[in-house]
């Protein structure tokens, strides 16, 4: 943020006007203003143009450099780099959405019961932002800090130049005070810009004043004089090297820097005061004109560009989406779509007012294209008639071969089979679960009868079965009172051993899995192995560590509301799944006590979750 110490003009007029009374009339050596004219240097927020990379940057990399951008100083943090990271970031996560919202309406959802999942990367780089954010507020507060601090400062240094003006009869006896005092109003610092004018003309009055009673010998006068002119010489010189500086922002700032110095020299000889502060406004005048008409000439390109996207915005709005009816005319005209989008990334910004309008407008077309191009997609079903079909006959098929004995000739059939069910496309939604684990169902009694056939493998599932019991009974003695570290590895030791042991006989599988796993929840409860307690306790000792920042409580409740409702929508996808599954056969029975073990799973995140939303909750009471 640019911070200047006086109100500026807003034209070129007023920028004649004020260079015009500064100089006129004067009897002293007076300061000059800062003048710039009240053009906005700073591109908008929104529709940010970005010149395209050499390889596109992805929503992570984006992630990282707002990341590495916020842990950079306050000063050093460009706004319009912000900007632009936002735009890139949030056209690339658009995209995502539009995608994931078609897809969800293409399995026959209701449109209102679309709810974006949850984006990491999008959650780090609003982090980031807000960070960015704080890092200005605190910074523009310590400058403000700063700044009226050296206001007190030179208001008490001034009140001395008065007061030391008015003792006539000692003004001798002050001027060496009056040098330290007037080296001390030069190095004080920036004031407010809206006090700055009027703080200047009374230290200058104090100033001359105390000149005006000043009676000391001649030499010293002129000695002091002659050097204040030399440096104003020099002022001079520069400010009119700076009409040959081919950046005129850069020549205008660095004017400001010189009109700065021109106030913190001391006065020149009365006859000449006039002359030397004539050459240095006719200076300034002229960096001043070119910086006008550099910001004039930018007005006339954003007017360019705003033409140039009106045009574009029409163009597109022509366009007649009801006239696409196949596949490959609506790609034809995606192609087209997309054309117009990079032709608008590279137009430059129009102006402040319409730029957003227009961003707005071509927005509204595109998103109204691919609005009706995911209900077209959406509307096609027969294609999903067809795959529902011919699934359903692979169906029939596995379940003639189910109880064949030909081992080998039968699992090559049912292999061939797998493959040509993996090329066909996709089903309704409503018919996807119950028709795979029709097929799976089939396919599974098949390979489970070819199993029990082999008596080699019986012998040794009976083997592996007495051993993974003796691993149970190992695991039911385990006390952990005495030494519960101890315990815990033992505990992960035998989990291992199990866990490399192989199959079972498969009447037994479920049995001696659900003894396995009551027995290792009981431990993992006992010894709180998964941590439960320890995690939640070192939660609430970090939201004690937040308590009294309302913000970030209420950031921590909003993303653990997220995963509230994430898991929520978990287990409500589970439990309406479990409508499509059969405990008639073996297979199936097992797949539907798994499906119930994640459920209980989901019960007890819930409740975790719920618990710890309790503790935000109970701070910001």
């Amino acid at each position: 943020m640019e911070l200047h110490e006086t109100s500026l003009p807003t034209s070129g007029a007023d920028m004649e006007k004020s260079l015009n009374e500064e100089g006129a009339g004067q009897t002293t050596d007076t300061a000059i203003e800062s003048i710039e004219p009240n053009v906005a240097e700073t591109a908008p927020a929104e529709d940010t143009p970005v010149q395209k990379p050499a390889e596109p940057l992805t929503k992570q990399r984006i992630a990282e450099l707002a990341s590495e951008l916020a842990e950079k100083d306050a000063a050093e943090i460009s706004r319009d780099e912000v900007a632009r990271l936002k735009q890139q970031f949030y056209a690339i996560r658009h995209t995502e959405l539009e995608a994931e919202k078609a897809a969800f309406l293409e399995k026959g959802n209701e449109e209102s019961a679309f709810a974006p999942m949850p984006d990491a990367d999008e959650e780090r780089f609003k982090e980031s932002l807000n960070l960015i954010k704080e890092k200005k507020a605190r910074h523009a507060a310590e400058i403000e800090a700063i700044r009226m601090a050296n206001l007190e400062a030179k208001n008490a240094i001034i009140e001395e130049l008065t007061s030391m003006a008015g003792d006539t009869d000692n003004v001798n006896r002050h001027f060496q005070r009056f040098r330290e005092l007037q080296q001390a109003f030069k190095t004080a610092g920036d004031v407010p810009p809206t006090h700055a004018g009027e703080q200047w003309k009374k230290y200058q009055d104090a100033v001359e004043r105390f000149y005006d009673q000043l009676k000391v010998n001649k030499d010293l006068r002129d000695y002091d004089f002659k050097k204040n002119l030399e440096i104003k010489q020099l002022l001079c010189l520069e400010a009119e090297k700076l009409s040959e500086e081919p950046d005129v922002v850069t020549a205008f700032k660095r004017l400001q820097e010189l009109h700065d110095k021109w106030r913190e020299t001391g006065p020149v000889a009365k006859d000449i005061r006039e002359e030397i502060w004539m050459r240095f406004k006719d200076a300034s005048a002229v960096v001043n004109k070119k910086y006008q008409a550099f910001f004039e000439d930018r007005k006339q390109r954003e007017n360019e560009n705003e033409a140039a996207k009106t045009a574009l915005c029409e163009r597109i709005e022509a366009l007649d989406f009801s006239a696409l009816k196949s596949f490959s005319a609506w790609d034809t005209m995606t192609k087209s779509i997309l054309e117009a989008q990079e032709e608008w990334k590279k137009l430059g910004y129009a102006s402040r007012k319409m730029n957003t309008v227009l961003f707005n407008r071509f927005r509204a077309t595109c998103d109204k294209f691919f609005a009706q191009k995911a209900e077209y997609f959406k509307n096609t079903k027969d294609e999903l008639a067809r795959n529902l079909a011919r699934k359903t006959e692979l169906c029939e098929r596995a379940e003639a071969l189910k109880d064949s004995t030909d081992w080998k000739k039968t699992t090559d059939e049912l292999v061939a089979l797998q493959k040509e069910w993996k090329t066909i496309g996709a089903v309704a939604k409503k018919h996807s679960d119950a028709i795979w684990h029709r097929f799976l169902e089939a396919c599974d009694y098949f390979f489970e009868q070819k199993k029990k056939s082999t008596s080699g493998t019986r012998r040794t599932e009976q083997a592996n079965l007495k051993e993974k019991r003796a691993v149970i009974e190992e695991l039911k003695a385990i006390d952990g009172t005495a030494d519960r570290e101890a315990a815990i590895m033992k505990v992960r030791e035998l989990m291992s051993r199990y866990q490399g042991i192989g199959h079972v006989p498969y009447r037994d599988k479920d049995k001696l899995y659900e003894t396995y796993r009551t027995v290792v929840n009981d431990l993992y409860a006992r010894l709180d192995i998964k941590g439960t307690g320890a995690a939640m306790a070192n939660f609430e000792n970090s939201i004690s560590e937040i308590e009294g920042d309302e913000s970030k409580l209420l950031r921590e409740r909003d993303r653990m509301m997220r995963i509230l409702d994430q898991k929520r929508g978990e287990l409500n996808t589970f439990e309406n799944n479990l409508g499509f599954f059969s405990s008639k056969s073996k297979s199936g029975d097992s797949m539907l006590r798994e499906m119930q073990r994640r459920i209980q799973r989901l019960k007890d995140d819930l409740a975790i979750i719920e618990e710890k939303i309790r503790v935000i909750d109970s701070k910001l009471g």
